[in-house]
């Protein structure tokens, strides 16, 4: 299991979505980053989960209503610790650029709804500062999906499921995905589509795997890594299953 993919960043040591997770992330020993991508009604890609504010943050309402100024004019630290208080929804573009110079790879969801429009102002961030070549781009939205590789048909795509369907295979080829990511469930009860995949040249990273227990039944499985709020846990985990050295 080669990939260790921080979901929201190090989303168990600080606020979801937000640089202070990114930068634990990054520390924690993530080989990738996760987080989701929506558009403000002014058009500023920002980085946030659910549709509404009203959950990670103090504000209320839709994204896609919001402008930029009143979206990263919120807390969006304060609900996870007093310490984070003050902690703002970042733009995208202040994400890459946190992320760039840490060498993880980046695995970009574009939440939808989303214009073909909104999806190439949200590429052309990330092909500004170079980070195409290590940049994933997914959604559970197929047509997403297939906007992402009309805007940059080089940039490599994923797709998220919630649960196995017998056209899952045929439409990761369609796509032309390099990863199908399914929840942790789908990949307990399917081990079967999860080696189609795998057979098809097609990566398994199942989402979001924050119980431990499950870690060593999950890379049994074959899949080629875990999507989960403890990364740092992982890269612990991950280091003591490597066999010793004769030296060691």
């Amino acid at each position: 299991m080669r990939h260790r993919v921080a979901h929201r960043g190090y989303a168990a040591a600080a606020p979801e979505n937000t640089l202070p997770a990114f930068a634990s992330a990054v520390r924690g020993g993530a080989t990738h980053v996760e987080f989701d991508v929506r558009t403000t009604a002014d058009g500023v890609p920002v980085v946030i989960h659910d549709r509404t504010l009203d959950r990670t943050t103090t504000g209320t309402g839709y994204v896609w209503d919001s402008p930029a100024s009143s979206v990263l004019a919120v807390d969006a630290g304060s609900w996870f610790s007093p310490a984070f208080a003050g902690t703002r929804v970042p733009t995208l573009a202040a994400t890459l650029d946190l992320l760039a110079p840490a060498g993880s790879q980046i695995l970009l969801e574009i939440k939808p709804p989303a214009t073909i429009d909104q999806v190439k102002a949200i590429v052309a961030l990330v092909a500004e500062r170079g980070l195409l070549s290590r940049t994933i781009i997914q959604s559970f939205d197929p047509d997403v999906v297939r906007q992402a590789r009309e805007a940059a048909p080089g940039v490599r795509r994923g797709l998220l499921r919630q649960g196995f369907s017998p056209e899952t295979v045929a439409l990761a080829r369609e796509l032309e995905v390099v990863c199908c990511n399914p929840s942790v469930d789908d990949v307990l009860a399917g081990p079967g589509a999860v080696r189609a995949l795998t057979e098809a040249g097609i990566e398994v990273m199942p989402w979001t795997a924050n119980d431990m227990s499950q870690w060593a039944t999950l890379a049994s499985a074959g899949v080629a890594g875990l999507i989960t709020d403890h990364v740092a846990e992982l890269t612990g985990w991950s280091a003591a299953r490597q066999p010793r050295s004769p030296r060691d």
